[in-house]
């Protein structure tokens, strides 16, 4: 397909597809576009040639004119094909020209020249992930800037501006993300197409000078029916914006005109590509579980093509600060609609909020029972969604009357997982609690197990990093519970402030999760932790007992429900856990002595946090639940 044909028509290209074997492979060309800035190309190549282990290649480099040296340099390596313009023709048009030069049986990467290799392994894995299944036509890799910073791990292109977001980027390199993720782009720094998808998809768009055409050509792929991959696994160094600083030339203007070109092409498809429309009514950018939970879920609710329109949940929709993820903040900027089914996921007491044409409340609690006004305004949704069958018995043991169905919270496993990067604590066997301060979490007796379990003489540590919200003495608490004087080292890390993509590595830089609570409405850091291979110990009672079991972790187990007394108002007249304080002791101490054993089983947690208990799962359920009500 000619690139001055509209990408639309691929009629005639689709009875040229080439019949594709699984496991195959092809030979490969390495494409480079140089426009100036020879010192970031000589770099480059020399890279290539210094990590040429795992596959066969050849390099074939398009100069676009450079003036500083860059075209005799090139002229003199014997292993690059060179292909020399007289001046600068575009970057697209530069690219095209080593297109269509390239024999049709070839893979192709695309790879601009101011990346370096970091890796042998590189184009191996690029070349068998593409090869590995007939869906995989496109793949890209993790950059990372100078300076230790994610640039890119795929792209996404928000609705509201059309301005692309790449994901990931800005965060410190800490191995978020890993194995294989589909995307919906990656950027033409590094983007390897396999040999049919060159014949189904062609050149890229000469509409597009420079910039949008990797996006494009990635949206062509998959309207083919080809997937579109991010290979975590392979990191490449990228300069990022070498050839426009160099050169000093124009990027508003280019980059502008192309988003034109890209909005005029796709904007309709796009939207039109959309198969339900649901308000979402919660909290995204605070701190506390309900908005960190709603976040997740958003971004993967579009991702499965849900076009949704958030509501704040206080106040206007200004009221409340953007989260700074645009494939969230742009869900705000979308018409509302009261004939639209309504999701309010939050407190059970703002169900009233809730205007929609169908009404659907989600929530949680963490006792026995709900308060009156709970279940009043429960009754009055048409249904009622919660995260577990511990809510399911104890809303309908309370009095809901609604349907009660379960949909599933999850854990972020990019950034979750066994391979994030992390310096320990100490040497020592450390156990961590993360929590938010108060009756719930019992932390009076984490602290007296811990002391009781260890002596000063062993090699052992707790860290406990905790928020709280309301006043408290912590030194007169601590004197209250008597602890000995001996104790090995305890570590409390008093509202201490983390980003969220980094508490994967405070998981990692320990070696047991423990957590005693008398009561959790899901228990999202007991997964997380469980999700980043933790050995965990926590109380076999409420929320969490959904993903918890004697395979994947070490259940606590409970003496006898008490009556839950604390601050919040919502507990009154109910009761909660009594977690077993003898057999946390014991717990502990067989951890410690047992680390194979726990490690064993940290590792089965992470496998099936990953396998059943994502975001993406939970998303999946939703979006069955839409088509069942035909929302």
């Amino acid at each position: 397909m000619a690139a001055s044909q509209d990408p639309a028509d691929s009629s005639a290209a689709d009875s040229q597809v080439p019949s594709f074997q699984a496991g195959g492979s092809a030979p490969v060309t390495i494409v480079i576009l140089t426009w100036n800035g020879l010192a970031y190309t000589r770099a480059c190549i020399e890279s290539i040639r210094r990590h040429r282990a795992g596959i066969p290649f050849s390099l074939l480099v398009v100069d676009n004119g450079s003036t500083d040296g860059t075209r005799e340099w090139l002229q003199n390596q014997p292993d690059i094909e060179l292909i020399s313009n007289d001046a600068n023709v575009g970057y697209v048009r530069g690219n095209n020209q080593a297109l269509a030069h390239i024999p049709d049986t070839h893979d192709v990467l695309l790879l601009n020249n101011d990346t370096e290799v970091l890796q042998d392994d590189w184009l191996r894995v690029l070349s068998v992930t593409a090869n590995r299944d007939e869906a995989n036509g496109i793949v890209g890799c993790r950059l990372v800037n100078p300076q230790g910073i994610t640039c890119h791990l795929g792209t996404y292109m928000p609705r509201d501006t059309w301005r692309g977001f790449q994901l990931s980027a800005g965060e410190e390199d800490i191995g978020q993300y890993h194995g294989l993720i589909e995307v919906e782009g990656v950027v033409g720094a590094c983007m390897y197409i396999r040999r049919d998808v060159r014949r189904v998809v062609g050149l890229l768009d000469e509409r597009y000078q420079s910039y949008y055409e990797d996006s494009d050509y990635c949206y062509r792929a998959i309207r083919a029916g080809y997937r579109v991959l991010c290979a975590a696994e392979v990191s490449l160094l990228h300069h990022e914006h070498v050839s426009t600083t160099v050169n000093n030339t124009a990027f508003d203007e280019v980059y502008e005109t192309s988003r034109e070109q890209f909005i005029e092409r796709w904007k309709q498809e796009v939207e039109s590509s959309y198969e339900h429309n649901l308000m979402w009514q919660s909290l995204v950018s605070q701190p506390g579980g309900y908005a960190r939970s709603a976040r997740d879920i958003l971004v993967e609710l579009d991702r499965k093509r849900v076009d949704i329109r958030l509501c704040c949940i206080y106040g206007t929709d200004y009221h409340e600060p953007e989260t700074g993820d645009p494939r969230i903040d742009q869900m705000r900027n979308r018409p509302k609609s009261s004939r639209l089914p309504q999701v309010l996921y939050g407190q059970g007491d703002l169900f009233y909020k809730n205007a929609g044409s169908y009404r659907i409340g989600f929530t949680m609690l963490e006792t026995t029972g709900l308060p009156r006004e709970w279940v009043n305004q429960a009754n009055e949704m048409d249904e009622v969604w919660v995260p577990s069958s511990f809510n399911v018995e104890t809303f309908r043991n309370s009095g809901v009357t609604r349907p009660l169905h379960v949909i599933p919270l999850g854990v972020d496993v990019r950034y979750f997982h066994p391979g994030i990067q992390s310096e320990r604590f100490s040497d020592r066997y450390t156990f961590l609690s993360v929590f938010e301060w108060g009756e719930r979490k019992a932390p009076e007796v984490l602290l007296r197990a811990f002391c009781r379990a260890f002596s000063h003489t062993e090699d052992v540590a707790m860290v406990i990093k905790y928020s709280n919200s309301s006043p408290f003495d912590l030194r007169q608490f601590l004197f209250d519970l008597g602890l000995p004087g001996d104790t090995p080292p305890i570590v409390l890390l008093q509202s201490c402030s983390i980003v969220h993509y980094q508490m994967g590595a405070l998981y990692r830089g320990a070696d047991c999760f423990v957590l005693p609570t008398r009561g959790e409405g899901w228990g999202m850091p007991i997964l997380e932790a469980m999700a980043c291979g933790l050995p965990v110990i926590a109380t076999n009672w409420s929320g969490q007992t959904a993903f918890m079991n004697e395979r994947n972790s070490y259940p606590l187990g409970v003496r006898k429900l008490i009556p839950a007394e604390a601050r919040c108002p919502y507990y009154k007249g109910y009761e909660w856990a009594d977690p077993d304080e003898d057999q946390l002791v014991e717990l502990m101490r067989h951890v410690f002595h047992n680390r194979e054993e726990a490690a064993a089983r940290g590792t089965v947690a992470a496998r099936e946090a990953a396998e059943s208990w994502s975001w993406s799962a939970s998303a999946d359920r939703i979006v069955e639940r839409l088509r069942e009500i035909g929302a």
